[in-house]
């Protein structure tokens, strides 16, 4: 009996990990292609940037620097090719399926296709992972996918979206206004 709890138990901590691990190299197959445009941020990159002195009479400024020291992992990927869109639509879709993500918004408008996800903390506006995908009508828009992940509060996003100028940020801005 105690050597099946502990199956269990292991069995259910690798599932766990591996849910972690697989939504992060899911997306790393767009990184380096000729067609895409990608940004990655870890979590040292994160942690340097937290630790960057700045004025305290700027409140945007703190809140960046505190949300920043949240954060475990950025990944965005941008495109305009078609084959690569449904590739990342398609990859977006299977993470869905598997990371227990939490519909947050979905917008069509104008044939750009918006969806907003998330993976819930501790509470209602804390986020431990983050999806976002915005799939562009074809006619010069950017696909954009955007992965993040780490302990941080939806309130928050809309200072990171500012400060690194992140595609699709203003999409994103605008769904966490709906949650204030």
């Amino acid at each position: 009996m105690k050597t099946t709890i502990q199956k269990t138990s292991i069995l259910i901590l690798l599932l766990l990990v591996s849910n972690t691990f697989f939504g992060q190299a899911i997306f790393d197959k767009f990184d380096g292609q000729e067609e895409v445009t990608s940004v990655i941020v870890n979590k040292k990159m994160f942690q340097m940037m937290g630790n960057v002195k700045m004025d305290a009479k700027e409140k945007d400024a703190q809140a960046y620097l505190n949300l920043v020291r949240k954060l475990d992992n950025l990944k965005v990927f941008t495109t305009t090719s078609n084959r690569l869109t449904i590739e990342m639509k398609a990859a977006a879709d299977k993470y869905i399926k598997t990371a227990g993500l939490e519909e947050l918004m979905r917008v069509n408008n104008g044939g750009k296709n918006i969806k907003i996800l998330v993976k819930s903390g501790s509470n209602d506006s804390q986020i431990k992972e983050l999806l976002m995908f915005i799939e562009g009508s074809g006619k010069g828009n950017d696909t954009v996918l955007m992965f993040l992940t780490g302990n941080f509060d939806l309130n928050e996003i809309s200072v990171l979206t500012d400060k690194m100028r992140i595609p699709g940020g203003d999409e994103l801005k605008n769904a966490t206004k709906d949650k204030k």
